[in-house]
């Protein structure tokens, strides 16, 4: 595969892999893709000595490896030893850096360039930043915790008016500190590598080779799609494990090493001085800013991008910018939950000292980026890694609470704007449970933390419109009418791009697509057309009787030596039947936390202010996540008395007359107990979203859903109540 090369003419090329598993993954992930990517990259180089380049394992993932794989570790650093590979630092456990406390930054950094030197003997000069988040402060921290270089994506430096050729190289940038060096990542060698033949590269790089050679193009992209993403693993690596893409690229660079050298970037950056100076925007990769905007916006976006891209009009994609990182905070509020949550516990964890035992390892898991953002893949819909980043933020807090508070019983609330939007939310801590309460909205409870178990029984996402839920929707439509046609798509070769390439995990997913009104927390209050049949409830095609979910209450406080008691009101309307005005309703909401217990008191008063009958089904709905998607066995419901054809948590049914019902996970160590005072219809069913992953499109459990319902028939001036009681504790 020589190129026939003049000797006066060279290049180099930086290769960069990044290796990451989240918080939280599940352990026979880690197995698998240890076993598709990381392992044979490794045994690769071992084959080609000569093959250099640069190679970053986050905490999480180096944790895991020193448990699982200690061995595998050890052929790293014999690697490291023969400068064949150079291994880059980053944040401990891959978080968004301008996302997290300034303190945070430093001390992840710092935290993973002292395992970097006491695995592999190295202190590391450069950093790998978590999904090239870059906003202008960043120059500041990432020197003040060692790091030299980082490296970024070619759309960052693009934005500001450079072009290709200016980008063989690194640049100097600064916030009133020392210098950072930032490189610039190919995109096009990004999406070529590997999905296009070895030669392509070899020849691309052939035609940049200058007589100086003090050029260098960078490939910095993720590990794992070298034998992980889908159809790779036989494609890279071929039948016998060292004949595929992978091996024939090396052999490539080392039959060509004459003129083509691979260098490690922190080598290149200690020999090299910088092109230029530059100051670069907010940005991340263009795929990223595209995710952060509104679906709607974020799609037409994306087709804008792809028809300049068919143009080949690369002197205005340069210019493509879409949204900041940042809006993902607005986008989701669920996002932006678990933001400032971790911004509170930080908080505390600062105030206990900051240290080991008062939960700062658990802070810093919790500030992993997994869950912090969302776009073609996972992300914020991983609801397993969802629920590991609330685990850690407990456990944190609750370290820093013991050293705060003491190990006795205590119990608190506050007023205080969570969410950061100038409304008050209503949070309630203690050293069993906490509460977090929006008035504003319905109410509703949004937060429910068990201290014990350090789960979140709350952490369930809302069902969302996707700019990519376009992009399905005209795939199926297409596939429907081939399918009627009775033709096909050919089928291609070689894996494609998973940025661009559609795949369904089952057919017809355009059909589950379901966009909720409101954030799935729990006490809705609905008021609820008769006869409406739980799939219509399910899929949100139904009226909204009352105007009570996702309305302001007002609300009031108080505590005494029992617990905290919360009375929460609305003067709201509901409608009748054939009729044209609304009856005016009088909803009392009243939750009692007790001191001590993991127990919540809940009792409803609903009040016809009217002068009419009013007649009408009340339901109120507590959405939960016990990790219990896929029929997973320790996740479960009962009911009382009753025989459920599933008890899995994730199963959907009807039941009526019901009393009394457990939900729980034995894995978590958290049962949950719900009895109520009059019987209740109980609606119940899983609440699945259309994400996609690296394997494509698929319904993901996000948690389920629980709505008692009563028929009320209440004459002008008459109530009614019914009292709630839900109880924590460790399943038998």
């Amino acid at each position: 595969m020589t190129v026939g090369s003049n000797p006066q003419q060279s290049i180099q090329i930086g290769l960069l892999l990044h290796n990451h598993q989240p918080v939280g993954n599940f352990p026979w992930v880690f197995q698998q893709v240890y076993e598709e990517s990381y392992l044979p990259m490794i045994e690769a180089l071992e084959r080609h000595p000569n093959v250099r380049l640069s190679l970053h394992y986050t905490g999480s993932l180096l944790d895991w490896l020193e448990e699982a794989h200690p061995e595998f570790l050890q052929r790293v650093s014999r690697l490291v030893a023969r400068k064949q590979v150079e291994i880059v630092g980053g944040g401990y456990y891959e978080p968004i850096l301008p996302s997290i406390p300034d303190s945070d930054k430093v001390t992840q950094i710092r935290r993973l360039s002292e395992r970097v030197q006491a695995d592999f003997g190295v202190k590391p000069t450069g950093m790998w930043l978590a999904e090239r988040v870059w906003e202008p402060s960043l120059p500041r921290y990432l020197t003040e915790a060692g790091i030299e270089w980082t490296i970024l994506d070619d759309i960052h430096f693009k934005n500001v008016g450079l072009q290709d050729n200016d980008l063989y190289g690194y640049y100097a940038t600064e916030d009133q500190t020392g210098i950072l060096k930032v490189y610039a990542t190919s995109q096009s060698l990004r999406y070529t590598i590997p999905w296009r033949p070895p030669q392509e590269t070899i020849e691309t790089l052939r035609k940049l080779a200058t007589a100086d050679g003090n050029r260098i193009v960078v490939m910095g992209d993720d590990g794992e799609k070298f034998g992980s993403w889908p159809d790779t693993h036989p494609y890279c690596w071929g039948p016998d494990g060292h004949s595929g893409w992978v091996d024939q690229f090396f052999t490539a660079l080392e039959e060509n090493a004459d003129w083509l050298h691979t260098t490690p970037l922190g080598e290149h950056a200690a020999q090299n001085p910088a092109l230029g100076r530059v100051y670069i925007p907010t940005s991340s990769y263009i795929e990223m800013t595209e995710w952060a905007l509104p679906a709607q916006r974020a799609y037409q976006f994306s087709q804008l991008v792809h028809q300049l891209e068919d143009e080949k009009r690369t002197d205005i994609l340069q210019f493509m910018r879409g949204g900041f990182w940042r809006s993902f905070l607005v986008r989701y509020a669920e996002i932006n939950n678990q933001h400032k949550k971790m911004l509170r516990v930080h908080k505390n964890v600062q105030a206990a000292g900051a240290s080991e035992e008062v939960g700062l390892t658990h802070l810093l898991k919790a500030q992993a980026n997994d869950t912090y953002w969302h776009g073609l893949f996972g992300g914020i819909y991983m609801a397993h890694v969802r629920s590991a980043i609330y685990h850690h933020l407990i456990k944190a807090e609750n370290a820093a609470d013991a050293v705060t508070h003491g190990t006795g019983s205590w119990q608190q609330y506050e007023f205080t704007d969570f969410e950061r939007n100038t409304l008050q939310q209503l949070i309630i801590e203690g050293d069993k449970q906490n509460l977090y309460l929006d008035p504003q909205h319905g109410g509703s409870l949004f937060e429910w933390d068990m201290r014990r178990s350090a789960h979140n029984l709350l952490s369930v996402m809302t069902r969302q419109e996707e700019s990519y839920h376009q992009t399905l929707r005209s795939y199926e439509q297409e596939r429907r009418r081939n399918a009627a046609n009775k033709t096909t798509q050919q089928a291609a070769g070689d894996p494609g791009n998973p940025h661009s390439t559609i795949r369904t995990k089952e057919a017809d997913l355009d059909q589950h697509l379901v966009i909720d009104r409101y954030r799935r927390s729990s006490l809705v209050d609905h008021f609820l057309p008769a006869g409406l049949p739980l799939a219509s409830f399910t899929q949100i095609r139904y009226e909204e009787l009352g105007n009570f979910a996702n309305q302001p209450y007002e609300a009031n406080v108080s505590q005494d030596e029992h617990g905290i008691t919360v009375v929460m009101s609305r003067e709201g309307q509901v409608k009748r039947a054939g009729a044209l005005d609304p009856l005016p309703v009088h909803l009392t909401k009243t939750l009692f936390v007790p001191q001590g217990e993991e127990k919540l008191v809940v009792r409803y008063h609903i009040e016809n202010k009217g002068q009419s009958r009013l007649q009408t089904s009340f339901a109120t709905e507590w959405n939960m996540n016990l990790l219990g998607g896929g029929g997973n066995p320790q996740a479960y419901v009962t009911v009382k008395d009753q025989q459920l054809p599933s008890h899995s948590f994730d199963s959907t049914g009807e039941v009526l007359n019901m009393r009394e019902m457990h939900i729980g996970n034995s894995w978590l160590q958290q049962d949950l107990g719900i009895s109520i005072s009059e019987p209740a219809t109980l609606w119940h069913f899983s609440i699945d979203t259309v994400t996609g992953s690296e394997a494509g499109f698929e319904r993901t459990h996000q948690g389920s859903s629980f709505t008692f319902l009563w028929q009320l028939a209440l004459d002008a001036g008459e109530s009614w109540t019914v009292g709630m009681i839900a109880e924590g504790k460790q399943p038998e």
